[in-house]
This record gives C-alpha cells, sequence and structure tokens, in this order.
C-alpha cells in the first residue's frame, strides 16, 4: 500500500497535499496493529505541513483513544491554535463570531476541535470547563454539526 490515491483512502480528509494525505493514510492503517507507527506518521505530517488541520486531528483523536489525555489536549490547542489563525479568529473562543461554518473550513474545524477539547476536559474530570466550552458551541452551533450535543449529553450523566 505504498502508492494510495484518492480512490483508496481509507479516510476522506478533505483536500491534502498528496504527501500529508498519504501520511495520514498509512497512519489510519497503521493505528490498527502498531499506535506507535501512527503516532509517528501523524506527527510526520504535521512536521511536513502544520497548516493542513487533519494532523492535528488524527493526533489529538488517537491520543484521546489511547488514554493519554496531557498529549491530546497540547496538541487539540495547538491544532486550535492554527485553525483560528487560518479563520482570522481570536484563540479565545468567546470571542468567535456567531456565523454558519462551512465544511471542511478552517472555522469548522475550530469549532470540532473546541467540542474534542471539551470531551478531554470531561475525561481529565475538568467538569466545569467542558461545560463552558459546550456552551460556547450551543451558541456558535445550535443545530450541533460538530457533534457537541453528544458530549453534553455525556456531560450531563458525569456526576
Amino acid at each position: 500500500m505504498n502508492d494510495l490515491t484518492r480512490e483508496n483512502d481509507l479516510v476522506d480528509f478533505g483536500e491534502l497535499s498528496p504527501a500529508v494525505n498519504e501520511l495520514l493514510q498509512k497512519g489510519v492503517l497503521a493505528y490498527r496493529s502498531d499506535r506507535t507507527r501512527a503516532d509517528e506518521l501523524f506527527r510526520e505530517a504535521l512536521e511536513l505541513s502544520p497548516h493542513e488541520l487533519p494532523a492535528y486531528y488524527c493526533l489529538y483523536k488517537i491520543h484521546t483513544y489511547m488514554g493519554n489525555l496531557e498529549v491530546a489536549w497540547t496538541v487539540a490547542n495547538q491544532g486550535l491554535a492554527e485553525a483560528t489563525r487560518q479563520a482570522g479568529w481570536a484563540l479565545d473562543p468567546h470571542s468567535w463570531p456567531l456565523k454558519e461554518t462551512a465544511p471542511g473550513s478552517a472555522e469548522r474545524f475550530a469549532l470540532y476541535t473546541l467540542k474534542a477539547l471539551s470531551f478531554i476536559q470531561l475525561k481529565r474530570g475538568n467538569k466545569a470547563e467542558a461545560m463552558e466550552n459546550l456552551g460556547i458551541l450551543q451558541l456558535l452551533d445550535p443545530p450541533g454539526h460538530v457533534g457537541w450535543t453528544v458530549i453534553y449529553e455525556l456531560a450531563q450523566g458525569v456526576a
């Protein structure tokens, strides 16, 4: 599987450079049997092109799944910083504009990553911080396009 093409991608990450897409696809495949290798591939993609947001997503997602919440938290915050930079937004989500975000946009990635940070905070036992982020998402994404409502429901079940 050295010559991955768009037709046989395991995951559609959207518009990416071919080199980054190949690394991410290999990382997705490696995650099934070799999580260390997956981490290496995702980090290589991030180093190659730190402005391509899906590499942050892959890293924070696998580390969340593996319970490496500090690593997930750090990478998610790095991805959030890059997404807000690309969107022209302040890093503080309290100041983000109330506007519709397009799928695949830096703005949508920022919202999605704020949701991920809410989940990570919840897993870390920081329910108040998670709820604060979820409150922001409720204002910015009322229809729940980024899936924050699932995290909100989880938070309601956490004592």
